[in-house]
């Protein structure tokens, strides 16, 4: 187990990778189609949402806001703003769905934006998402427990082959369709909640679409309760299987806290072989799976003597760092954004919940960085390699379509990370030649 050191000791943070709670809404609003999500705040909180979105997956992001500022707040309060800003998306869209929350500025003048909501004859969905509290992965499960809360319908019957997953914020759009293709190909019919495969994931459609294009849809989200499982993957969103339980308690829940590397999908397979009834893997299941475990012989040598600092949200941290200690991999370091029951359970010499500062601090313990567009400046000062993962990623075009869950991502995922610890150790020996040249002519 980790030693894990809730925060780093400082009263503030440096060098911060964390991202807020009205970001991680922002994108559970995203997975749902049609729908115009709408920030209560002020307008550089959207501003710089949009912008890092819109870098991140080089699509246009649908995104609106009250733009309230300190002198609305305070002397008028928010809900003149709310429903102004609904009008004026009304009156120029035709949205299935309006997606309220809010910010810091907000929460803190107290704006009750459920009852400004039950005031409000359009279809909405409204979440308190402060910035003070929380990150990204606990803005994207308030979010989607709002989405089942208000909208889904109570029920008492199931449909045996329907099947509702629930996936964490750090999975990549083409990672949620992977991992429904797997469950469909046991015979299951599935809906993803939020779904961000089919909005988010560079494909070439209505991409200057006002509203969000593709994802569950409105109608979807009201007919959930007739599932007769939910999946839930990572811890973060592991509330949300009560939640559309609350619904209908014949719903089953199965919670995994990842589904990357050998051991985590098999356990995924094993649970979907046992409830479909089949004997046998589909043959593509059992193909990938062949190809994983000779990834891992492959890749065991490179990744075996490479030590790993890991920056990420929990959940995430916790599946990379499975997949790596599979092969050998040696997590030294891994920091997270904020605090979590997983952080527990990550096989790391040392967990902290802190920033890139805390990383700089430690440069001694680690040989390479997995981690956000942000490390990428740490990774230059500090002559470390680094491979990008997690959210922003400004460095590569096409991160939506980077998977590394299941079989066969977690085969990408290692080959990608024993190349880059060799092109490291190649650099090295470079360097190190290229020094003793300078002082031999010195």
């Amino acid at each position: 187990m980790a030693e894990v050191r809730r925060k780093s000791g400082k009263p503030l943070q440096v060098n911060p990778h964390k991202l807020s709670q009205p970001m991680g809404a922002t994108l559970a609003f995203l997975g749902v189609d049609r729908c115009m999500p709408l920030m209560h705040g002020a307008q550089g909180c959207a501003s710089f949402t949009k912008v890092m979105f819109t870098r991140h997956f080089c699509e246009p992001i649908a995104l609106q806001t009250t733009a309230v500022n300190d002198v609305i707040a305070v002397l008028d309060g928010g809900d003149y703003s709310i429903v102004e800003s609904i009008k004026n998306i009304r009156d120029k869209l035709i949205p299935e769905l309006i997606g309220l929350y809010t910010t810091g500025l907000t929460e803190t003048k107290g704006d009750d934006i459920r009852g400004v909501a039950s005031k409000i004859d359009v279809p909405l969905v409204y979440v308190n998402t402060p910035d003070f509290k929380g990150g990204l992965e606990s803005g994207w499960t308030l979010t989607t427990q709002a989405l089942i809360d208000q909208l889904t319908a109570p029920g008492d019957r199931i449909d045996a082959q329907k099947l509702v997953l629930v996936p964490h914020v750090s999975m990549q759009p083409i990672e949620v369709e992977k991992l429904r293709e797997l469950i469909e190909a046991f015979g299951f019919k599935v809906v993803a909640v939020p779904d961000l495969s089919s909005s988010l994931d560079n494909h070439l459609g209505e991409k200057q679409a006002s509203l969000s294009s593709g994802g569950v849809t409105v109608a979807e989200l009201e007919q959930l309760a007739d599932a007769a499982f939910v999946i839930t993957v990572g811890a973060s969103v592991k509330p949300v299987g009560a939640t559309l339980q609350a619904k209908n308690p014949a719903i089953q829940h199965r919670h995994f806290n990842h589904v990357s590397g050998l051991v985590g999908t098999d356990e995924l397979v094993a649970w979907l072989l046992e409830v479909s009834g089949r004997d046998t893997l589909p043959a593509v299941v059992e193909r990938w799976r062949k190809r994983l475990q000779d990834a891992m012989l492959d890749s065991h040598f490179s990744i075996g003597q490479t030590r790993f600092l890991l920056v990420a949200e929990p959940d995430h941290l916790a599946a990379m760092a499975a997949s790596l200690r599979e092969v050998g991999g040696k997590v030294t370091l891994a920091i997270a954004t904020v605090d979590s029951p997983i952080l527990t359970d990550i096989e790391a010499d040392q967990v902290i919940v802190g920033d890139l500062e805390d990383a700089e601090n430690m440069r001694d313990a680690y040989d390479m960085i997995i981690g956000n567009f942000h490390t990428e400046a740490l990774a230059h000062r500090l002559e470390k390699k680094a491979v990008m993962r997690g959210f922003p990623n400004y460095e590569e075009i096409g991160g939506a379509l980077k998977h590394d869950v299941l079989y066969e991502g977690g085969a990408y995922f290692l080959f990608e990370i024993a190349n880059a610890a060799e092109r490291m150790r190649e650099a090295q020996v470079h360097r190190e030649r290229e020094q003793i040249k300078r002082q031999r002519i010195a």
